[in-house]
C-alpha cells in the first residue's frame, strides 16, 4: 500500500509533475497541449503589444469575445470526443446545427412559440436526428463516416428547404442563450459580482475535489502523487480561475461572463463526470479500445454506439441554437465547416486516431488552442487564407505526432523523456484500471484487463 509517507521518501521525480493532470497514456500529450495554449497566449499578447501598442489577447473584451465566438465549437468538441473515442467520426454536426436553428427560428416566428419551448423543440429535433443516425450506425452497421456524410448533405438541404434559403430572425428572449451575460448586481463594486462568485466557486471546487481524490486514493491503497504536487496543482489552477474571473468581471459595463460560457462550463463538468465516473463512460473507452473484448465482457456495444451518436446530435442542436441566438437570425450558411473545427479540436486535444483515447478536458484545451490561434491572427490583421493554412498545419502536426509516436511504441515525446527519467519507479503507477471510477479513463482499454476480469 502506498501512503503519503512512502511517497514523500521517493524524493523529487520529474514524472510526478505529470500527475498534476491525472497521469495516463494521453495525459502527457495533453500536458504538452496545455503548454502550447499558454505559449500561444503569451506570444500573441506580446505581438499585439508590439504591433498595436497594447496587449489585446488577454484583455477583458477579447476574452469575452472568444467565449462568445467559439463556445458552440467547444460544445461540439465535447460530443465529438466521445464519438472519436468510439472509433467513429461525425461529419453532420454543422448541418444538424443549421437544420435545428432554422426549425426553431421558424417555429418561433410562424407559430409564436415561446422561446423556452423553442429550446426544448430544438433539443427534441436533436434527439430525433441522433436516433435516426444512431440506428443506421449501431443496428444496421453502416459506417458512421457514411451515415453522417449522408446526414451532412441531407440536413444541409433540409435547412435551405425549410427556410427557403432565407434568414429568419429570432425573438429577443431567445438571444439570451447566445448573447447574454451574467446579470449585474447594484452594488458599488468595480466588478461583476456573479462572475467573481462563479470564479470563487470554481476555485473552491478544485480544492474540494483534490482533497476528495486523495482521500479515495488513500482508502483504496492506490498510488498517490506527492503532497507538493497536489498543492501546486490546486494553487495554479485556482489562480488561473480567479485571474480569468477577474478579467471577465471587469470588462466593459454591461458585459461579464457570457451565458453561453456558463452553458459550456456546465456541460464540461457533466460530461467529464460521465466519461470518468460512470459505467457508461467506461463502456465508451472499452468499446473504443477493443470492441471485441468489450463485447465478450458483456458490454452492449450497439447500445453504446447508438447513444453516443444520438448525444452528438443533441449537442449539435444546442450549439446551433446558441449560434443562432448570438447571430440574432438563422440563415442558410450556418454551420459550414463546424465539423472540421470540432474534429480538429479533439485531435489536437490528445485523442487518438484509432480510438480508445481522449478526454473532454483535453478536447476543450485543443479547442481553445484553435480559438486563440484564430483570434490572435485576426488581431494581427492576418487574412482568412493565412489563418486557414496555419490551422491545417497545426492539425496535421498534432495528428502526425500522435501517429509517429504510436509507431514508436510510446504515448508522446514528453512521455519518452519522462519515462527515461523515471524508469526506476514502480511500473504499477502507470497501470490503468477501468474498474476504479475515480482513476482517469484516458487510457486505452486493453483486452488482457478484460480477460482477467472474466476469469475471476
Amino acid at each position: 500500500m502506498t501512503t503519503d509517507t512512502t511517497t514523500a521518501k521517493r524524493g523529487f521525480h520529474f514524472k510526478d509533475i505529470t500527475k498534476m493532470f491525472g497521469g495516463g497514456q494521453s495525459t502527457l500529450r495533453q500536458f504538452g497541449i496545455l503548454g502550447s495554449l499558454v505559449v500561444i497566449l503569451v506570444v500573441f499578447q506580446v505581438l499585439t503589444w508590439i504591433v498595436k501598442g497594447t496587449g489585446l489577447t488577454l484583455s477583458s473584451g477579447n476574452l469575452i469575445n472568444v467565449v462568445n465566438q467559439y463556445s458552440y465549437i467547444l460544445i461540439l468538441a465535447i460530443g465529438m470526443v466521445m464519438v472519436i473515442i468510439m472509433g467513429h467520426i461525425d461529419l453532420s454536426v454543422g448541418s444538424v446545427a443549421a437544420f435545428t436553428g432554422i426549425v426553431v427560428a421558424k417555429a418561433m416566428a410562424d407559430w409564436n412559440l415561446p422561446w423556452p419551448l423553442g429550446v426544448l423543440l430544438g433539443l427534441g429535433v436533436g434527439v430525433l436526428v441522433g436516433a435516426w443516425q444512431g440506428f443506421w450506425v449501431a443496428y444496421v452497421g453502416v459506417p458512421a463516416f457514411i451515415v453522417t456524410l449522408a446526414g451532412m448533405l441531407f440536413f444541409r438541404g433540409a435547412n435551405q428547404w425549410v427556410g427557403d434559403s432565407q434568414s429568419v430572425p429570432v425573438p429577443e428572449g431567445f438571444k439570451v442563450i447566445g448573447a447574454g451575460y451574467l446579470p449585474e448586481i447594484a452594488l458599488p463594486l468595480p466588478f461583476n459580482i456573479p462572475t467573481m462568485l462563479l470564479a470563487l466557486a470554481g476555485a473552491a471546487w478544485i480544492v474540494f475535489w483534490e482533497i476528495r481524490t486523495r482521500r479515495i486514493q488513500r482508502r483504496m491503497g492506490a498510488d498517490m502523487a506527492p503532497l507538493w504536487v497536489s498543492v501546486t496543482k490546486v494553487v495554479l489552477i485556482s489562480a488561473v480561475i480567479l485571474v480569468a474571473g477577474w478579467l471577465f468581471a471587469t470588462g466593459r459595463e454591461g458585459t461579464s461572463f457570457p451565458i453561453s460560457g456558463v452553458i459550456l462550463l456546465a456541460l464540461v463538468i457533466l460530461y467529464s463526470f460521465i466519461t470518468n465516473n460512470t459505467v457508461f463512460g467506461r463502456h465508451i473507452y472499452a468499446v473504443g479500445g477493443n470492441r471485441q473484448a468489450a463485447r465478450l465482457s458483456g458490454v452492449k456495444d450497439r447500445w453504446v454506439d447508438f447513444f453516443v451518436m444520438m448525444n452528438m446530435s443533441v449537442l449539435a442542436s444546442l450549439a446551433g441554437m446558441i449560434y443562432v441566438a448570438r447571430a440574432t437570425a438563422s440563415g442558410p450558411q450556418d454551420g459550414n465547416g463546424w465539423e472540421l473545427d470540432a474534429i480538429a479540436s479533439v485531435f489536437i486535444g490528445g485523442a487518438a486516431v484509432s480510438g480508445g483515447i481522449g478526454t473532454v478536458i483535453g478536447s476543450i484545451i485543443g479547442g481553445l488552442v484553435m480559438a486563440f490561434l484564430n483570434n490572435g491572427l485576426a488581431l494581427l490583421g492576418a487574412g482568412a487564407d493565412v489563418v486557414s493554412m496555419i490551422k491545417g498545419l497545426v492539425l496535421l502536426f498534432a495528428v502526425g505526432v500522435d501517429v509517429w509516436n504510436k509507431q514508436q511504441g510510446r504515448p508522446s515525446i514528453i512521455g519518452f523523456l519522462t519515462r527515461r527519467l523515471g524508469r526506476k519507479q514502480d511500473s504499477a503507477t502507470d497501470t490503468f484500471d477501468p474498474t476504479k471510477a475515480n482513476y482517469p479513463t484516458s487510457q486505452k482499454y486493453e483486452a488482457p484487463a478484460v480477460e482477467e476480469t472474466r476469469g475471476k
